[in-house]
């Protein structure tokens, strides 16, 4: 063994240790889509919205439990300010679209050849729905809002994102419940993936063992997404095109994720191979100092820039860039997560909304020194009451991150 949890086993080991952390979630229940539904409608109320078109993905899972994924036919769901949820889809695809369903409602179908942009219009007249404004989730294609533009000029179309995000940026205790354990799961396939670590591992190897690993623990589709990356390569947020294999000494950065029942994990560990040098240590604690400076600012009734500004402040004092200039941070400081592995509200400049309580946030204000390597520890927390509070806890040292030692 390298250090402290880092590198001295196998894949197979490692694999042989972990089990399904599943097995206990409680799904969200049909009870809590029919207050979504309801806090939606009493959204579109206030907002002067007659109704709501929520499309495949999503949104669309999120207000009635119906997983679909978007496609060139449009199906989604109709959200009314009053009265019953209702569903467009192909006609070929009702009786599969209800088995999906878990607000059951009456799906207006439409043939191949007939327009469904119509077929959406003609539903909402015989919902009474003449005029007014009409709200498109933000995720849906342009082909679609555009094709409903062109049927029904005689209606306003409005972003929906005051009803979607209105809903979705505060999290219940069930979807709390249920990002937990997507995190917990997440954090132990880190654990195990540093201790399969060796030199001249290549970076695919260890993306498939975490896909795997996430299998094993409880994801049924493995990880939702992986970026490993070794030495001067993860001094590149994203990744490069060619990556190195592993070398003695060298930088690991490891950002993964899965999901539980549709909500998501996304957890960055970073720490070295072998011994960590001075410059190496000394910008992992920079980095830990700007993710809990930015922890310590997200308080109930602040802006979500706060957070972001109290890293940008920061980093200078530390002789790192000013703003988004490098080295230092060239990106927002986090984002909101759910669903979506980014959604809505964001820890930027720009974003002003309040922090409320179940509000859910990455928090990665990552330090990147071109040529040399890139630090990001990112970990999730959520708004409680009482302030912030964390998903899993944040890295303890580089020598120790796991802090089996602490």
């Amino acid at each position: 063994m390298i250090n402290n949890g880092i590198g001295g086993s196998t894949a197979e080991q490692e694999l042989a240790k972990l089990s399904n952390m599943a097995l206990d979630i409680t799904p969200i229940s049909k009870a809590e889509y029919q207050q979504r539904i309801e806090k939606a409608q009493a959204l579109m109320q206030a907002n002067d919205i007659a109704a709501t078109y929520v499309n495949a993905g999503t949104n669309l899972y999120y207000f009635t439990g119906t997983r679909w994924y978007a496609s060139e036919r449009m199906v989604g769901a109709i959200i009314p300010a009053v009265g019953d949820v209702e569903y467009i889809a192909p006609h070929f695809e009702i009786t599969t679209l209800e088995q999906f369903m878990v607000i059951d409602g009456h799906v207006n179908g439409w043939q191949e050849h007939v327009s469904p942009y119509q077929t959406f219009v003609d539903a909402l007249k015989a919902k009474g729905i003449t005029s007014g404004n009409i709200a498109i989730d933000e995720s849906t294609a342009f082909f679609v809002a555009n094709g409903i533009n062109q049927a029904a000029p005689e209606f306003n179309l409005v972003d929906a994102k005051v009803v979607t995000a209105g809903c979705r940026m505060e999290k219940t205790a069930a979807e709390i419940a249920l990002l937990q354990r997507a995190k917990d799961m997440t954090l132990e396939v880190h654990k195990a993936a540093a201790r399969i670590l060796y030199v001249g591992i290549t970076t695919k190897e260890v993306e498939e063992f975490i896909n795997t690993a996430h299998k094993r623990v409880g994801a049924p589709a493995g990880s939702y997404f992986v970026i490993v990356l070794f030495g001067e390569d993860s001094a590149y947020p994203h990744g490069v095109a060619n990556p190195n294999p592993l070398a003695m000494n060298d930088i690991v950065l490891i950002d993964t994720g899965c999901q539980v029942q549709g909500y998501n994990s996304d957890i960055t560990r970073t720490y070295v191979f072998g011994e960590a040098n001075e410059r190496q240590t000394q910008i992992w604690n920079y980095e830990k100092e700007a993710q809990r400076l930015a922890f310590e600012a997200a308080q109930l009734g602040q802006p979500c820039s706060i957070a972001d500004q109290a890293v940008r402040d920061y980093l200078p004092t530390v002789g790192l860039g000013e703003n988004y200039s490098i080295p230092g941070l060239p990106h927002r400081t986090g984002h909101g997560i759910g669903l979506d592995i980014h959604e809505w509200p964001y820890l930027v400049l720009n974003d002003n909304t309040p922090l409320t309580v179940g509000m859910c946030f990455s928090n990665e204000p990552m330090i990147c020194i071109p040529g040399e390597f890139g630090i990001r520890h990112e970990d999730h927390f959520y708004m409680t009451a009482d302030g912030p509070k964390w998903f899993t806890q944040p890295a303890h040292s580089i020598s120790d991150p796991f802090g089996y030692n602490a």
